[in-house]
């Protein structure tokens, strides 16, 4: 049999320190944003139009964070969780420079933990990963943690590392583009909403109203828009015999719907400058409809601006559950079966 092909890493192939170098770059268009728009609807108006991204000071309209997060997030499938059994969880995520189309990313990632399941079936592969442009520009980091399975579950693993990650991403550690101004005459009727950061407060929760219903075609076009290899989402022949018996939705396709739908009520939270947390807490299946609520969890001023602060918003999904009685954990901590997500990030909004 050949050795050309290659089975991806399992969990006794990483080791603490372990560099990752992540094929391939991709160079982003403006037909990748069209695609991520058609998939998911979303009308922040500085992601929609050249026009409202100038009045605000940027040379154009820069592409979707998410769109940028989920590229860089596909480009480390191969090399991380071509094995996964689920991906976990996200922390000390930072926008650190907008995207704009044409520009080409790259990914590299180094593990920083690692843990065995006491089924000695699986371990849990903790990762901080990069995203550069073609100037070597770092664009976005995150953490994220994913169970892998064992090739050889009597195989010993002596490492041991739980990292320390912090709770929150420190307001100050957000960047926020110098030319990125509202001082100007902010114009509603633009944006699809007059609600600004001063009109929000810390614990307000907001029902986002709106449904997706999610198709199988669609979920698998957006995965493969990132170029995201995880066979969970794509063999519906190995995933008969799998846990669930069908394919999983990659979570990432749940992210996105859910920040797309949150538009309606947070219209004005024009980009994420940082991801605090983030957990996939049950699984999604075509068929199902997404809804989703937030939660203002934080508010900041950033520095001495008069013009834009920061919101920290939680951010959660359902499915085949409307959100006006807001379901969430129980006294226990655990989630009811129809939550999806739940997404702790920062966002940039203009100040009244």
């Amino acid at each position: 049999m050949s050795t050309k092909t290659v089975a991806g890493n399992f969990f006794e192939d990483f080791h603490v320190g372990q560099k990752l170098v992540h094929a391939t770059p991709r160079t982003l268009t403006h037909g990748d944003a069209a695609l991520y728009q058609a998939l998911y609807g979303s009308r922040f108006a500085l992601q929609s139009a050249d026009s409202f991204a100038q009045a605000c000071g940027l040379p154009h309209a820069p592409l979707d964070d998410l769109l940028v997060f989920h590229t860089v997030f596909g480009k480390t499938v191969p090399d991380v969780s071509l094995n996964a059994v689920a991906n976990l969880g996200y922390a000390e995520g930072k926008f650190l420079k907008p995207v704009y189309a044409g520009e080409t990313l790259s990914a590299h990632s180094e593990v920083i933990g690692l843990k065995e399941n006491s089924n000695r079936q699986t371990g849990v592969v903790y990762v901080r990963t990069h995203g550069v442009n073609e100037k070597d520009e770092q664009v976005l980091s995150y953490v994220r943690w994913v169970m892998v399975r064992k090739r050889d579950p009597e195989a010993v693993i002596k490492e041991s590392v739980v990292p320390s990650l912090a709770e929150a991403v420190e307001p100050h550690d957000l960047r926020v583009p110098a030319a990125l101004n509202f001082d100007t005459l902010f114009e509603p009727s633009q944006s699809g909403s007059a609600h600004l950061w001063d009109d929000y407060t810390v614990g307000e929760k907001i029902d986002h109203v709106d449904g997706v219903t999610v198709e199988e075609a669609e979920h698998m076009m957006a995965t493969r828009l990132y170029q995201n290899t995880a066979r969970v989402h794509f063999n519906q022949f190995a995933e008969a015999q799998g846990r669930f018996g069908r394919r999983l939705i990659y979570g990432g396709h749940v992210i996105s719907l859910a920040r797309a739908i949150s538009f309606n009520g947070l219209a004005n939270a024009f980009t994420i400058a940082g991801i605090n947390g983030g957990r996939h807490v049950n699984p999604l299946f075509a068929g199902d409809t997404v809804f989703a609520w937030s939660q203002v969890i934080d508010k900041q001023p950033l520095g001495h601006r008069k013009d834009v602060g920061l919101l920290r918003l939680r951010l959660v999904a359902t499915k085949n559950l409307p959100c006006t009685a807001f379901p969430d954990r129980d006294g226990k901590g655990q989630y009811p079966a129809e939550v999806i997500l739940d997404f702790d990030y920062w966002a940039v909004m203009p100040r009244g």
